[in-house]
């Protein structure tokens, strides 16, 4: 047995023993610190992209119901209250009217009521506040106020998933000190760095670039959490946030990379892995030119890119990066999801992406490389630099295509700097990572034509009527097989039109020191659940 599998059977021996762990028996107090090797970008949930963010901003806010452990979409099976504590479809399911808890308290003392829930809604779905989240509410008609705990939802038409659109991905935001500010505003407002919520978390501090602290909300209408305080140790880069959590000082870390959990496990530290999760990495490519408004020269050409697509070993990539830690991705659904296809991609085929390269005019040079005219095959690719695995991956990409006759040029930036290029459409290629939704319509919000625009999550400026055309009809259809078989036909579409390549699907690899003990974990999302670990000791703090 290798090195490799001999780790991945002791993790897999501790995922079980944590997958099973029960109620921790009601156990209050004490500080968990997390290990973040990037910080959040803003604290004001319609605008926050970073992962960290998200993380805390779920702790701080609440959204109108929350998705089960089974992460069901359909309907409303399984969901949680939050704070809608009830809510009651209209006869023609286009209504939803939900009963908002009145005993839920913004974090200044001031009662939740209806009215937040539709400000919240309009913030969102207002062009100018530019919210990555509106394309969620594109089926909420309105919003309207029927008495001050009872919030109407008007949706356009029925769809599957139209339940959990509406209740999980956009938390509710206190209306009181949205007011007087302009849907341009909120980036800069208070309200991004000192957030005001109804979660069982309050925003304490944030210390740019070393840490953020939340505490616990102990008169919070849904019960206190169980740890005292939340603190995210922020560093510069990975290797020093694994460093804190090999040496005790953070309790736990999101990512254990393959080449650290023999490290982790000498120093008596648990390791989590998960059979998958709902996370891809994929290289975008751009396929409008930022000065011109044109077709890029380059990558703007569908042919060029599958030609790219088939120049790249996907396999021997995950492989070195991840080895068994990741899989190789079949587009933009992951393993977890039941719409996953692992028959899509186009194949890894030199031959064939070298026979058109050539056919398309693309002509070998004396130094191996490509050019069609005066024109050299030639992008950059951007990468954020705190992310070894991405970098890594950039260097081997750029090799294999060289080898193509691609002349590829990686560009390392800072991580914010590589948000803002991304969300600007300022690059050729790039390497990001992607969190999606456990419902398989969120493939629109990266992928749709009407994703093109600001604060769209379309940075690659893929348009494609037939992609869109098919994800419509699969949202709409009310027959869960036929539903699924519409999701894949648009994979395939997506994946034969070459916007991007999937390369990677995360198996996600936790470490946790002991004397913390973690409840619910689920694949989505695992820090929806903070409020319920504990800690095993607060008697030393």
């Amino acid at each position: 047995m290798s090195k490799w599998k001999q780790l991945s059977a002791a993790v897999l021996s501790t995922i079980f023993a944590l997958g099973c762990t029960g109620d921790s028996g009601g156990e209050v107090g004490g500080t968990i610190v997390l290990s973040a090797s990037a910080d959040a970008d803003i604290l004001f949930p319609p605008l926050t992209l970073s992962l960290l963010g998200k993380q805390v901003v779920d702790q701080i806010y609440d959204n109108l119901a929350d998705v089960g452990e089974g992460l069901n979409t359909v309907g409303d099976a399984g969901f949680t209250p939050r704070l809608a504590r009830s809510w009651r479809w209209g006869a023609d399911s286009l209504t939803i009217d939900f009963q908002i808890d009145p005993d839920a308290r913004w974090h200044d003392g001031v009662p939740v009521r209806a009215a937040d829930v539709e400000r919240t809604f309009s913030l969102v779905k207002d062009p100018a506040a530019a919210s990555p989240l509106s394309s969620t509410l594109e089926n909420v008609d309105s919003v309207s106020v029927v008495d001050s705990l009872t919030a109407r939802v008007w949706l356009r038409e029925r769809k599957q998933d139209s339940f959990f659109k509406v209740v999980h991905p956009v938390v509710i935001l206190p209306s009181h000190l949205l007011s007087g500010t302009p849907a341009t505003a909120h980036r800069a407002s208070s309200l991004a760095t000192r957030p005001v919520g109804s979660g069982k978390y309050r925003f304490s501090e944030w210390d740019r670039g070393a840490r953020i602290v939340l505490v616990a909300d102990s008169a919070n209408y849904r019960g206190r959490p169980k740890a005292d305080r939340l603190i995210w140790l922020v560093s510069a880069d990975y290797p020093a946030a694994a460093v804190r959590f090999l040496t005790g000082a953070a309790d736990f870390i999101d990512v254990v990379r393959p080449e650290y959990v023999g490290k982790a496990l000498a120093e008596g530290k648990e390791i989590g892995l998960s059979e998958g999760s709902l996370d891809y990495g994929y290289v975008a490519f751009n396929l409008v030119d930022k000065k011109t408004g044109r077709p890029h020269p380059v990558l703007g050409d569908r042919e060029l890119r599958r030609a790219l697509v088939m120049s790249v070993d996907r396999a021997g990539l995950v492989r070195n990066v991840f080895d068994t830690f990741g899989l190789v991705a079949h587009g933009p659904a992951t393993r977890l999801m039941p719409t996953s296809d692992t028959t899509l991609s186009l194949p890894y085929d030199t031959a064939r992406a070298a026979r058109s390269l050539d056919s398309l005019g693309w002509r070998r040079g004396i130094d191996g490389m490509r050019r069609r005219g005066n024109t050299p095959l030639a992008f950059s690719l951007i990468v954020p630099s705190s992310s070894a695995n991405r970098m890594k991956l950039a260097v081997l990409l750029q090799d294999q295509w060289k080898k193509a006759g691609a002349r590829v040029s990686v560009e390392p930036i800072e991580v914010n700097t590589f948000g803002a290029r991304m969300e600007d459409r300022n690059f050729d290629a790039l390497i990001n990572a992607w969190h999606i939704e456990p419902t398989p319509s969120s493939v629109r919000e990266e992928w749709a034509s009407s994703e093109v625009k600001p604060g769209g999550y379309n940075a690659s400026s893929y348009r494609s009527a037939a992609f869109d055309a098919v994800v419509d009809s699969a949202t709409r259809d009310a027959n869960p097989a036929r539903s699924v078989a519409l999701y894949r036909r648009a994979y395939r579409i997506l994946s034969e039109d070459a916007p991007a390549i999937w390369l990677y699907e995360l198996r996600n690899v936790y470490g946790l020191s002991k004397r913390i003990r973690p409840e619910g974990m689920r694949a989505d999302a695992w820090w929806r659940s903070l409020d319920r670990w504990t800690v095993a000791d607060t008697t030393t703090e």
